[in-house]
């Protein structure tokens, strides 16, 4: 009943939507990285994690073992209830391929319930992630959205998706929105789950004529973007998006729901003081601090991102296509229409 399976065919067969991928390794090393769309059915938490390890250095490996085995006799039945739960084909995996996806792979298959187990362990998924980006050629021309902060970039990318574009939305991957505010209220990933996200979205749209992404900078918060990918954004066709300044405050207050996120508003903005003339940084700490959102915004666009933003906007190869819109709705229509006139 139990089969092993390379990377790739896991990830043939899950593509599918012929396989639910199953990680049994403990809830934080899930949370830190796993393969997108795998679900966590741990064998051992944390805790116990961290006592059978601590058994095997200062006692024997089988103590270990023995430890392990009392662990999982008590949790047994809810172990199976949880696969029997789910559809018909599985796949397990943990870390190396090793112990606990083996465990889980024969005790299923005990209770007559197929589960393939992947070889390698998430290891070697890992290594098929980062020799599949080492490799990677790009083959769709880049359409860059640009604009100001606030114009509601990420937002318009979105609705694109929604209507099937290919868009390649790094700002999601990275759990950031690249700005110093750009992790309030959101999980930033690390550069594992980045990269592993990453992999799929570029795989997914190879063979598009186009795919759409933001006018990032390489680093979006703890992670950096692959240099074929930076280089192919600064070849691509930028389209920039120039919206009204008080539909710019509008969508920040909208999108960073400052209300909610006060002190870390606060937090973050003492990080950049320093870079402003003292009386406007001094105007926005209080505008903070009195919870009077929109006015810190506005002034943090007049004098923080608005010059920033000019000074470091990047030369492409490409001249810019400038669409002056009311909103992000109406940036939709018309970048749909630029995208029939181009493609």
């Amino acid at each position: 009943m139990q089969q092993d399976i390379t990377v790739q065919e896991l990830l043939r067969l899950h593509q599918e939507r012929e396989l639910t991928l199953v990680d049994v390794r403990s809830p934080g090393e899930f949370k830190e990285f796993t393969i997108p769309g795998s679900l966590n059915i741990p064998l051992f938490d944390d805790r116990e994690r961290a006592e059978i390890g601590t058994t095997y250095k200062q006692v024997s490996i089988e103590a270990a073992k023995q430890r392990g085995l009392e662990i999982v006799s008590a949790k047994l039945p809810a172990f199976i209830r949880e696969f029997q739960a789910l559809g018909p084909n599985k796949a397990v995996f943990c870390w190396r391929g090793g112990m606990r996806s083996r465990t889980s792979a024969t005790l299923l298959s005990l209770m007559g319930i197929r589960a393939y187990r992947l070889t390698g362990g998430i290891r070697a998924y890992r290594q098929w992630v980062v020799q599949t980006l080492e490799s990677f050629e790009h083959k769709p021309r880049v359409i860059v959205i640009a604009g100001h902060t606030g114009t509601g970039k990420s937002l318009i990318l979105r609705k694109l998706a929604e209507r099937g574009y290919p868009v390649l939305d790094l700002e999601r991957m990275a759990g950031h929105r690249g700005s110093i505010f750009g992790q309030i209220g959101l999980a930033p990933n690390n550069q594992k789950t980045f990269e592993s996200l990453l992999v799929h979205e570029l795989l997914r749209y190879q063979d598009r004529p186009f795919v759409l992404m933001e006018a990032e900078s390489r680093r979006i918060g703890r992670v950096v973007m692959p240099s074929f990918l930076a280089e192919a954004k600064t070849s691509g066709i930028p389209i920039r998006i120039e919206v009204p300044l008080e539909e710019r405050i509008r969508h920040i207050v909208q999108e960073y729901r400052p209300e909610e996120h006060a002190d870390a508003c606060l937090t973050a903005f003492r990080q950049i003081h320093r870079r402003l003339h003292t009386p406007i940084a001094a105007q926005i700490e209080q505008h903070l601090l009195d919870h009077e959102f929109e006015e810190a915004a506005g002034l943090l666009l007049e004098y923080y991102y608005d010059p920033r933003y000019e000074h470091a906007e990047e030369s492409y190869t490409t001249e810019a296509i400038r669409l002056r819109v009311r909103h992000a709705d109406e940036a939709v229509q018309r970048i749909e229409q630029e995208l029939k006139r181009l493609f």
